[in-house]
């Protein structure tokens, strides 16, 4: 039963194991992200100390890999946190309220479904600047609808149970009893659903830096070195083909295990 629990977990240790590599490489390189090696612009792969050879201006490939790999994934989480609080603590006020108040909530949420989620977080880069910061809350601040969706019907379904009932005729307040007797019971659901809000994330914010509205230099990300490496994929197709393998792996991964959440819990 154990190995059978390691192997179905797979694509989670797969991408814990990519996040390691990401933050512990950069300690034994000689040459940082932001380094500019004029003696080895575009230089090939294992050319001296460039295991992958360098950009256009002489940057070592490896290591903005491994720091556009750590500022990808470091904003997919951050912003899928605040999709998490957002989502649950919005659908949870809708569902365990009702009525006209409920209504009215889910009658914002489909209204913002309505508008395309890239155009508002490019509204949000326009009006108050480009920010790492930013780029955490304006993409978690657009892809909670479905979070608070979910928490709701899931806490409409709960409210009526017995156990919560009996919690209410004790005199338990409100509050108390969606943190100590619905949250832990939808815990599971959020979970898978957080899972799978991450690889959403991650396209959402390769495809901004991808646009130039991302993270700004110095710092890469996966979607600022996919789009260098189609600007120089003639001369350097490694520059394109790593970025760009590494975004298909960790996508792959983070889907199929928030399926397997998702269906274990639904």
């Amino acid at each position: 039963m154990k190995s059978s629990s390691q192997h179905n977990h797979w694509p989670l240790w797969c991408v814990c194991g990519l996040i390691a590599l990401a933050f512990i490489l950069p300690l034994f390189l000689p040459w940082s992200y932001e380094d500019i090696d004029w003696d080895a612009v575009r230089a090939p792969a294992f050319s001296g100390s460039h295991i992958f050879g360098t950009d256009a201006i002489g940057r070592d490939r490896l290591a903005r890999l491994a720091a556009g790999t750590q500022v990808t994934l470091m904003v997919a989480i951050a912003a899928a946190i605040v999709s998490l609080v957002v989502g649950v603590a919005w659908g949870a006020t809708a569902g365990w309220i009702g009525g006209k108040v409920d209504e009215a909530m889910m009658r914002f949420v489909d209204g913002l479904y309505a508008l395309p989620f890239m155009f508002i977080v490019i509204l949000l880069m326009v009006i108050f600047g480009r920010s790492i910061l930013l780029v955490f809350i304006g993409i978690g601040l657009v892809e909670w609808l479905t979070m608070a969706r979910v928490v709701r019907g899931q806490v409409m379904a709960l409210k009526d149970r017995p156990f919560i009932l009996a919690a209410e005729a004790a005199g338990t307040s409100p509050f108390r009893i969606i943190v100590r007797h619905i949250l832990p019971n939808i815990a599971g659901v959020a979970l898978a659903y957080l899972m799978l809000t991450v690889p959403q994330v991650v396209m959402v914010e390769s495809f901004l830096s991808f646009l130039g509205l991302g993270v700004q230099e110095p710092l890469t990300s996966l979607g600022i070195l996919v789009k260098e490496g189609a600007d120089d994929m003639d001369m350097a197709p490694l520059g394109l083909l790593l970025p760009g393998g590494l975004l298909v792996i960790i996508l792959v991964c983070l889907t199929i295990e928030g399926e397997r959440l998702r269906d274990k819990y639904s």
